[in-house]
């Protein structure tokens, strides 16, 4: 039976997050919530004192950047409406006054500081396109008008131009680089790679003259240096692992990358004169420059780099780290409450083969047990689908294991960290083969000794939750109990009710909703619940964007209409209010573990 007072200390563990340097490397800020939601912090680097900024402002979401102002007087947050991601742009004062900055309609995405400016994402006029906000007149105005999403906007050390990356107008599978002026007309587009390549801009060289890029056109993600007077790029990358690029050092003399690495992010450094890499002496797990998804430079001077670091049984911690000596200095520690660090269990990482033959790779969490004891499973598919499991801590999976669960992770085909090939394998498959391998990671893991076979479940959140509902209708006679979240179940609902840069990915996934109406019908879920057999247990925000609520209410209607099933009898469904596509406020986590817990103790 679930332990409840396991399941508090661990759902309230208190995380660091986002760890950003001020322009001029006294500070460092980052999220922690500490007092049960995100709240912004800012810690001295010469004392290590520690001040709360906010006071409830910021979302529920731990994934979202900080950005200073170039005077290092304010940082900028976002802010949402119980987890609706129709973001605000805020700023706080060091001394905690809060203004909001921009309030457009739609959703706003901090990018980057321009001079005394802010870019930013948005969609207040449809697609993701760069704005900009004029600190002195108080005003924003956008600079681009492209049909196509646009993800990142990098402004030239004399603010005079910007690099700015988004989806390719000739090809949805590709990313285009192209050169803007302050004003957002357009210079140039840089020459790489083809169409269909990845091609991103990270961060310009001091000179101006050249920028740090990634591409994936040979088919592995690499890093380097492109030189704006000829057109040439300077490969860092030797094309083994792919690698992402992250920024370069005030002086020129380095560059920073991320190399990702069975299931494992390790930061490399490059010197920029030799082309020499070598990677940063860190335990093996997930260390990200400032913390996932950041936009801010992680330098705090020429040879400090912050970030944010952990294992898959180490909390996440704040660290700043000098590239000379190789030392690390914690910022803000990781924090275990009155939990012994030694509660959580570690992953191993395994692989096995799909019916076709695809090699498949994947974490292992295995608890605690007594000699002879078989434990049920759980096998946890991660969202995306581009995205990985990787070695870090995940809170539900440790959640798990603590309560005697053994938790398998695939990376399915579709995953990043194996190169382009790997990752695209699930365009225009949705529902196919990677639900094959998601399948036999169940019969992988049910094969395990000690693990119980007839106790094996299923579980994941957006594209994991997704994965779920395949696997219901798909494989009813595999899992024993099946736990959806915020996942899709209805492919055409979604593309009607999503934002507009998310209803590009759908077509780049998947191509036009009415050209290909017949498989994308057959790929929603929904279209099969005759099939569904199994212990089903649905939980979905109603605040959730990206999945919309209609997505498990189409769902559960349909199962009560088609299948005679009735809410609370044959399955379980919950609505959580004041969420959307999850959440890392403790109340939430609570009630979602009580959820996952009781539901997985009756079936399992």
């Amino acid at each position: 039976m679930t332990d409840d007072d396991l399941l508090e200390a661990v759902a309230r563990l208190p995380t660091v997050s986002q760890p950003t340097p001020s322009p001029d490397g006294d500070a460092v800020a980052f999220v922690w919530d500490d007092t049960g939601r995100n709240e912004l912090h800012l810690a001295a680097l010469d004392t290590g004192e520690t001040t709360q900024l906010s006071d409830g402002e910021l979302p529920r979401s731990t994934v979202l950047p900080l950005l200073w102002s170039e005077d290092g007087e304010r940082v900028y947050y976002h802010r949402d409406d119980a987890g609706d991601e129709q973001f605000d742009l805020c700023a706080a004062d060091r001394d905690g006054t809060h203004e909001t900055v921009v309030d457009l309609d739609g959703q706003n995405r901090l990018l980057a500081t321009d001079g005394d400016d802010l870019l930013f994402a948005s969609t207040a006029s449809g697609q993701l396109n760069v704005h900009r906000y004029d600190a002195d007149a108080g005003e924003q105005r956008q600079l681009t008008d492209r049909d196509r999403p646009v993800y990142s906007a990098t402004p030239s050390p004399s603010d005079e131009r910007i690099a700015v990356t988004g989806v390719h107008p000739e090809d949805l599978d590709g990313h285009e680089v192209v050169l803007v002026d302050a004003e957002g007309n357009r210079e140039r587009t840089l020459d790489l790679g083809d169409a269909s390549s990845e091609f991103s801009a990270a961060d310009w060289h001091p000179d101006g003259d050249r920028l740090l890029v990634g591409d994936d056109s040979t088919g592995v993600h690499r890093v380097g240096v492109y030189d704006l007077a000829d057109d040439s790029v300077d490969w860092l990358s030797d094309g083994t692992d792919p690698e992402q690029a992250a920024a370069v050092s005030p002086d020129g003399r380095h560059a920073l990358a991320t190399r990702m690495r069975d299931a494992s992010a390790v930061p490399v450094v490059y010197d920029l004169e030799t082309g020499d890499g070598r990677e940063l002496d860190l335990p093996d797990g997930v260390t990200w420059p400032c913390g996932m998804g950041a936009v801010a430079d992680p330098f705090v001077d020429d040879g400090t780099v912050v970030f944010t670091h952990q294992t898959a049984a180490e909390r996440p911690s704040a660290i700043t780290y000098d590239l000379a000596s190789d030392d690390a200095t914690t910022v803000q520690p990781a924090d275990y409450g009155d939990l012994d660090p030694d509660t959580f269990v570690d992953a191993t990482y395994h692989t096995y083969e799909a019916p076709d033959g695809t090699e498949i790779g994947g974490l292992l969490y295995e608890p605690e047990r007594e000699d002879g004891e078989a434990v049920p499973g759980v096998v946890q598919v991660h969202g995306g689908p581009h995205w990985q499991s990787m070695r870090r801590f995940n809170t539900t999976v440790q959640f798990l294991a603590t309560q005697g669960y053994a938790v398998f992770r695939p990376n399915y085909r579709g995953s990043t960290g194996r190169g382009r090939e790997f990752k695209h394998a699930v365009r225009g498959d949705w529902g196919g083969a990677e639900q094959d391998d998601i399948a036999e990671a169940g019969r992988w893991l049910a094969d395990r000794d000690g693990v119980d076979a007839d106790r094996i479940a299923v579980t994941g959140a957006s594209y994991g939750g997704y994965s779920a509902y395949c696997q219901l209708v798909q494989q009813p006679d595999l899992w024993d109990a099946v736990v959806a979240r915020v996942g899709i179940t209805d492919l055409h609902a979604l593309y009607e009710e999503d934002m507009p840069h998310f209803k590009t990915s759908l077509r780049q996934q998947m191509g036009d909703p009415e050209e290909n109406r017949d498989l994308w019908r057959d790929r929603s879920p929904v279209e099969h619940v005759e099939r569904a057999e199994s212990p089903l247990c649905v939980v979905h925000g109603v605040n959730d964007p990206r999945c919309p609520i209609s997505q498990a209410r189409i769902f559960r209607d349909a199962l009560e209409s088609e299948r005679g099933w009735t809410a609370g009898e044959e399955f379980e469904y919950h609505e959580l209010g004041a969420e959307g596509h999850g959440s890392a406020d403790q109340e939430q986590k609570v009630r979602t573990f009580e959820l996952l817990g009781s539901f997985l103790d009756d079936r399992l």
